[in-house]
């Protein structure tokens, strides 16, 4: 395709990050396995807690996304075995947004971290990959950057510059910016956008994209040469100005 791969995390022996993603929702377990590996991990699922223990065995994963409500066993006591065959798998929790709150703090005060449904994916990611680097499960490897032309993105320090002048976004603005950066010179459909930036089911609101790409290029592009652009109905492409 011609363009630079994205940075990815890996093992301490060089080999690609074990993520299992445990959903009872297929579509959901299928977008997140194919999310992480899309992003260069070892990527697999499993429908119930029993088949995520089994699984668990049989692959050893660094890091796991846990649903809290599986059809078969609580998800905290699917922590609690998975944490008996490997004591130090970091665990990502999904929860709806009506869980009451003493749910999740027990979750968090087992040093795990959340996110509640509907998520972003690069939210997910974005989570994943901090809980790893804090468990040392990573190797030592540089800082997560992404350059295009003059525009830099420090992906650990969350921070965006242009030609060095560092641009302040929004957290969303930030996650649609990465999805940009990688894929120079790739024209991505407001569909695509929506799957990767917003959550999974988002329902087809092009109007978002086209809100947030204006927030971006007021502050991407604004008296300079423009680097993100319209393509008239497919999408959009961001691309260093030309010389």
């Amino acid at each position: 395709m011609g363009h630079a791969a994205p940075a990815v995390p890996t093992r301490q022996d060089g080999t690609p990050l074990r993520a299992m993603v445990v959903d009872d929702e297929p579509n959901l377990a299928d977008v997140l396995t194919s999310m992480l590996t899309f992003e260069g991990w070892d990527a697999r699922s499993a429908p119930d807690g029993a088949t995520a223990l089994q699984l668990s065995r049989e692959f050893s994963p660094d890091a796991v996304v846990l649903d809290v409500m599986l059809p078969d066993i609580d998800g905290l006591a699917v922590l609690r075995q998975l944490r008996a065959q490997n004591p130090h798998v970091c665990v990502l929790f999904l929860t709806a947004r009506d869980s009451v709150q003493d749910r999740i703090a027990g979750i968090t005060a087992g040093g795990d971290d959340y996110v509640t449904k509907p998520f972003s994916l690069e939210e997910v990611h974005a989570r994943l990959r901090g809980l790893v680097r804090r468990a040392g499960v990573t190797s030592s490897r540089p800082g997560f950057g992404l350059t295009v032309g003059d525009l830099t993105m420090d992906e650990d320090a969350r921070e965006v510059r242009r030609a060095g002048e560092l641009i302040e976004l929004t957290a969303t603005e930030f996650e649609l910016l990465r999805f940009l950066m990688r894929n120079p010179r790739r024209v991505l459909s407001k569909a695509q956008i929506l799957d990767r930036v917003w959550n999974y089911d988002f329902g087809g609101r092009a109007h978002v994209v086209e809100l947030y790409i204006s927030y971006l290029r007021k502050k991407i592009d604004s008296d300079r040469d423009p680097m993100i652009h319209t393509v008239r109905s497919v999408g959009y492409v961001l691309k260093p100005p030309a010389t």
